[in-house]
């Protein structure tokens, strides 16, 4: 359901609020069945919104260059002979970053060494 924010007018006067329909015309609807006739109704972008606050706040998408940093520091110390839980282990508190919220290195290093499968990491489609 998406969100619309109204504007329009009700016997008391003036009203502006926001309410939940599948579409413009359900909530017109909607706000004549409460009393309201609509002057104007529009979507409100709140995924959109919702999205770029998740991921402010999660620290937002991994860069190239860090992950292709992470990817050849972590080739270099597998090509040395290093156990994968080990190199995770070193990537994870060499990690400065805050764009590493659920993939990161002191997750996977956890999730190696406890024997998890790799595919449990990965994000649902």
């Amino acid at each position: 359901m998406a969100v619309f924010a109204y504007k329009g007018r009700a016997g008391s006067g003036a009203v502006t609020g926001e309410i939940e329909a599948d579409s413009r015309p359900a909530a017109v609807t909607a706000l004549r069945a409460k009393g309201v006739i609509a002057t104007s109704v529009q979507e409100k972008a709140v995924k959109a919104a919702a999205g770029a606050a998740i991921a402010k706040k999660l620290g937002g998408r991994v860069k190239d260059k860090d992950l292709a940093i992470y990817t050849r520091q972590f080739s270099t110390m597998v090509d040395a002979g290093l156990p994968i839980a080990q190199c995770l282990q070193i990537l994870s508190e060499q990690n400065d970053s805050t764009c590493w919220p659920s993939a990161s290195p002191a997750a996977c290093s956890t999730s190696c060494s406890s024997g998890s499968p790799a595919t449990s990491r990965r994000r649902p489609s």
